[in-house]
């Protein structure tokens, strides 16, 4: 089975489980797949991480996050006041990152690939040069950035207005792309013609990625982060994702409160949930970041009396403000353009990719003679200590921008084992709150008895930190949990969908694919 964000990357990579490939062959496809499918965050501009079981019990994590160029400097996006220059590090060529995409694919393949590269890549190629159907969800967000491609561009590029509703989008300078890298492997995109092309149009935009960046490139194997969570095994990823850590903290945290005793979204559920995420995002605010550039106590922030004495202040009967856990007046946006997909083959072997460009459509750069956008990655660093990204999320010294650093993210691909068996894989898109959307996909399902589906279908919550607030998806709750909610002294807000959940439980040997409604997302398996 594959869960992602377009029927046609699901099918391509159930097609290559169908030709006897396996979950990592699978992987391959699908990743290049959503980059023709699902440009917004699809991606061979962007980077990602990735979480691995094999069927054997091997587990392991790929790291293809994107890095700061050898020329970023600590304050690149500062004015000579030390004031932020609005915009400079979320659009444009100075906002990318090296991208690893590709480098993370080929790494993949090289440890665990089963069918020949071109086999992999052909499918994607085909799609590529005969089109996809635009959706109406796609059209929309086109033409929503239709002013912002232009405006970064200077140009029209083959994504703007004129994209309908059930058009065909076909993408010939994608697909040459693709295929010299099919040819030529890795070294086509980092050293090659197509890394001579990508550099020449970065610095011609005003960025400052070049062939040595390129060149220095590597994506990294890293140890999961695994912690016990009741008798669930959660193996998840590590820095430089926050997800793996933030996501122990909080379940235990939670744990000693048996969260199952309450109703689903109940004001008590609510309630321990809340205060668990807030005490977590304030230290993801102060204590992560590459752990290749800064040695990080995980294990003191994960300690099991660290987190009680965390949470010794909680009280049913009154919030604890945000301002007495840390402090801080910020601006929020949220940006949840990133895609994740979920993979089980016929083997046994399970994947969980995240993959993003950052912002939807990522810089809004796009090179047409390659045919993809470039990310924004660099927003994600602490572009000035105490300050929010475009996500709200505050960000601390150790988040600082570093020459070849890793920008700390959210993204949260997580593998659950319950009694030493594969249990489920799960991940979302969504900013700040990916960490807190697979927390409640994981609860709905082995607190609350939920289905993959219906546990993706339920309503979500998220606090982080700052702002003091909760968002609430609040069509999904009784109006009077929510009056419930502002009584005992919460604020909350409502911006829509929070995620968009693709996961897959195993249970009594069968794969049940939940696939969010929120998108166009679909499973697909045999």
């Amino acid at each position: 089975m594959v869960v992602s964000a377009r029927i046609e990357a699901s099918k391509i990579g159930v097609d290559i489980l169908r030709k006897g490939g396996n979950a990592f062959d699978a992987m391959i496809a699908t990743e290049l797949a959503l980059a023709v499918s699902y440009p917004s965050a699809g991606n061979i501009g962007g980077g990602g991480f990735m979480v691995f079981r094999k069927n054997d019990g091997e587990i392991g994590a790929l790291d293809f996050r994107e890095k700061a160029p050898l020329s970023a400097s600590e304050n690149m996006y500062l004015d000579k006041n030390g004031d932020i220059i609005e915009k400079l590090s979320e659009e444009g060529a100075l906002s990318c990152g090296v991208p690893g995409t590709i480098a993370g694919i080929f790494s993949v393949h090289e440890r665990f690939g089963s069918l020949p590269i071109n086999e992999i890549f052909r499918p994607v190629i085909e799609l590529a040069e005969n089109g996809i159907v635009i959706t109406k969800k796609q059209s929309d967000r086109i033409s929503e950035f239709h002013n912002d491609f232009i405006r970064i561009n200077s140009n029209e590029i083959i994504y703007n207005r004129t994209l309908k509703e059930n058009d065909t989008l076909v993408n010939i300078n994608l697909a040459s792309t693709l295929k010299k890298i099919m040819k030529n492997g890795k070294d086509e995109f980092y050293n090659g013609e197509t890394a001579k092309i990508f550099v020449d149009f970065i610095q011609d935009k005003g960025g400052i990625i070049s062939l040595e960046d390129m060149r220095n490139y590597n994506a990294v194997w890293r140890e999961p982060h695994v912690f016990q969570y009741k008798n669930l095994n959660i193996i998840s990823m590590p820095l430089p994702s926050s997800g793996g850590i933030c996501l122990n903290q909080i379940l235990k945290m939670i744990e000693p409160f048996d969260v199952g005793q309450y109703k689903h979204n109940s004001k008590e559920y609510v309630k321990i949930l809340v205060e668990a995420q807030k005490r977590s995002f304030a230290d993801r605010s102060h204590f992560l970041g590459d752990s290749d550039f800064l040695d990080v106590d995980i294990k003191k922030l994960v300690n099991n009396s660290y987190l009680e004495k965390r949470m010794q202040d909680f009280s049913f009967e009154s919030p604890t403000s945000s301002s007495m856990i840390d402090f801080g007046n910020i601006y929020s946006t949220e940006s949840e353009e990133t895609t994740h997909y979920s993979i089980v083959d016929q083997y046994g072997n399970a994947v969980a990719v995240t993959t993003t460009l950052n912002s939807t459509f990522g810089s809004k750069l796009y090179c047409e003679e390659l045919g993809f956008f470039i990310n924004n990655e660099m927003d994600d660093f602490s572009i000035k200590p105490g300050y929010p990204n475009q996500f709200g999320l505050i960000g601390g010294e150790a988040n600082k921008i570093m020459p070849g650093k890793r920008m700390l993210s959210s993204m949260t691909p997580t593998i659950v084992e319950n009694d030493g068996k594969l249990y489920m894989v799960v991940g979302t898109p969504g900013g700040s709150t990916i960490i807190t959307s697979v927390l409640q996909i994981i609860l709905n399902i082995h607190e609350f008895g939920m289905g993959m589906q219906e546990s993706v279908d339920a309503g979500r919550f998220h606090h982080q930190w700052l702002p003091d607030s909760i968002r609430v998806e609040s069509s999904f709750f009784d109006k009077n949990i929510l009056n419930d909610i502002k009584k005992f002294g919460y604020n909350y807000y409502d911006k829509g969908p929070i995620g968009r959940v693709d996961g897959i439980l195993i249970k009594n040997n069968k794969l049940e694919g939940g696939a969010d409604k929120r998108g166009d997302d679909a499973a697909h398996g045999f």
